[in-house]
């Protein structure tokens, strides 16, 4: 039978572990999706409540008994990795060494052969104990050397922190108050370090493909590069390298790429009914991008970019949500059909659950 749209996001749907919803651990869904989007944290516990049937305050239990951790990954937002996973991000995210840009050197007065150091001085520094970035930021105003660094994250301007992450040095945790702090990823157990570019790239791609396919070559490059900032021709060079493992399908008329291993339980899914309330910022739109037209509707492509909370109806976003004290709004987008309401109801249902408390579905509007 041929592969429709509807069949591939539920087939889709299926491996984002939404439906049916998984019942594994944290971890478990972390590892499946690659990088789950962790600011703010409310938008990964949603995420990964809607994936398992848990509850708000799972992810960052996970991240607290270093499960998972958390880094500054795609577009310069902070992610939710597997230990075991995030190096192959890292060292694509790494690999476009921002902090050579002319820009980066004047402002914080660090050349690119100062980085070795300086990357030695904040592994040292978090080697006690994980820091406060406000703790950080004192020990490095204390040296002469980087005093200029400390000041300018004192200031507020943590971008210099991003780097750190990247190459593997630091990784990001809660600390009182919610307060962000830093800790060595090599004290993280798991923690493998940063591969070659080479088996990066390789990892990378072929992870999505295998959750967020089929895909285009042209969506793959959206998210290695535009949102990891791999250069274009490397993914080019990842794409042909692993050309024997992928197959090209027509969807529709549209030719896309998809793991060989993959294509015969491809062909086998049928097409979903289901409802899920996701949380904006949210994988399911996020990896294939906002300007998919087969999961957003293009008139309603600025409602979903602007940080709303999303009605998924058979893998494509049908309107968005809000909850104000016990009462749940969704409002649809007159393009598309509403659910069944015994579906909606589950979902809402699922969504009371993971916040800890009932809701009640408003009139759709």
């Amino acid at each position: 039978m041929a592969v429709t749209w509807r069949s591939a996001l539920a087939w889709r749907l299926r491996r984002h572990q939404l439906d049916p919803p998984g019942r594994g651990a944290v971890v478990d869904v972390v590892r499946q999706l690659g990088a789950v989007p962790a600011w703010p944290d409310s938008t990964a516990e949603l995420a990964v409540a809607a994936r398992r049937g848990g509850r708000v305050g799972d992810a960052t239990r996970a991240l607290e008994a270093r499960e998972v951790v958390k880094a500054f990954t795609f577009r310069g937002g902070t992610h939710l990795m597997t230990p075991q996973d995030a190096g192959a991000y890292l060292a694509v995210r790494a690999s476009g060494r921002m902090w050579e840009l002319p820009s980066w050197r004047s402002f914080y007065q660090l050349e690119a052969s100062d980085w070795p150091a300086f990357r030695a001085f904040v592994r040292d520094a978090v080697a006690e104990r994980p820091l406060t970035v406000a703790e950080l930021a004192a020990k490095l105003r204390r040296s002469r050397r980087y005093r200029r660094v400390g000041e300018a994250i004192a200031e507020g301007n943590e971008t210099v922190l991003k780097p750190l992450t990247w190459q593997g040095d630091v990784g990001l945790g809660s600390g009182p108050q919610g307060r962000l702090t830093l800790l060595r990823l090599e004290d993280v157990p798991g923690w493998a370090g940063l591969p070659e570019l080479e088996e990066a790239g390789h990892a990378v791609v072929t992870a999505y493909l295998r959750t967020h396919g089929p895909s285009t070559a042209e969506r793959v490059h959206e998210w290695v590069g535009k949102g990891l900032g791999g250069r274009r021709r490397d993914v080019t060079r990842w794409l042909y390298a692993l050309d024997d493992q992928l197959a090209r399908i027509s969807i529709e008329g549209e030719v896309v790429l998809v793991l060989a291993d993959d294509v015969d339980d491809l062909r086998a899914a049928r097409p979903s009914s289901a409802v899920v309330l996701l949380p904006a910022r949210d994988p399911w739109v996020m990896a294939p991008g906002t300007s998919d037209v087969r999961v957003v509707p293009p008139a309603r492509r600025q409602d979903v970019s602007q940080s709303a909370n999303l009605v998924v109806h058979g893998g494509v976003v049908a309107g968005t949500w809000k909850v104000q004290g016990e009462r749940l709004t969704a409002d649809w987008f007159r393009e598309c059909m509403p659910p069944e309401p015994a579906a909606l109801e589950r979902a809402v249902e699922a969504l009371g659950a993971a916040l800890g408390r009932p809701l009640r579905l408003s009139p759709a509007r």
